[in-house]
């Protein structure tokens, strides 16, 4: 009896933590670091609050939960896209998989970004550097695929896509326009069919 309890006593508590891991990163997003108590992640995961502290000992221990979530989803969408074989087809992916949340950016920004600021801000500045490796991590793909292009400087043209996500993300929040990402999305789409190998030969797909 008691072996068979076990198993199923850490599948609930690997369930437990679950979703508080999923619905920090969320409310975290939508109410932002100084707003989110625990109560609110616990409610939210429908976990009582009081079992939270046997999951995450601080608030801080929710944060960094929450950063390992957003880190997940990259691995997630990245891997889809590694499925497409052409690196300019997965780099068109990136840009629609973020215009496609233009919805959730409009309302609360981009859920990477708006995390680092916040705890950038933070007194004790401990976390934000936690967030920089997402970011970090997001860059290192882009720039893996502008180099499989064959184009110059894949390091910077990485930086410059992941700067204009940011960019269309923060003003989408602040002037809550979603089509605001729709129209700036088919310009980096754009923006990737004009690139060109330094000596101007064709890429992968058969464009100049």
């Amino acid at each position: 009896m008691t072996d068979s309890v076990k198993p199923a006593a850490r599948a609930r508590a690997q369930d437990k933590r679950r979703r508080l891991t999923r619905e920090a990163a969320r409310v975290l997003h939508e109410k932002g670091v100084e707003r989110t108590t625990l109560a609110d992640i616990a409610r939210a995961a429908d976990v009582p609050v009081g079992n939270v502290y046997y999951y995450f000992k601080t608030k801080d221990d929710l944060i960094l939960a929450a950063l390992s979530e957003h880190s997940a989803h990259l691995d997630e969408l990245t891997g889809r896209l590694e499925q497409l074989a052409d690196p300019r087809d997965r780099l068109k992916g990136l840009i629609e998989a973020w215009v496609d949340q233009r919805e959730i950016a409009a309302l609360h920004g981009c859920p990477t970004g708006t995390l680092a600021v916040e705890l950038d801000k933070r007194a004790d500045g401990t976390l934000d550097a936690e967030a920089g490796v997402v970011m970090r991590r997001l860059i290192d793909w882009a720039e893996r695929q502008f180099r499989a292009l064959g184009m110059a400087d894949p390091a910077d043209l990485a930086v410059s896509l992941v700067s204009a996500y940011q960019g269309m993300s923060l003003l989408a929040n602040a002037l809550r326009d979603p089509e605001l990402m729709s129209r700036q999305g088919a310009r980096l789409l754009d923006w990737l069919d004009s690139l060109q190998k330094p000596d101007g030969s064709p890429d992968s797909d058969g464009q100049a």
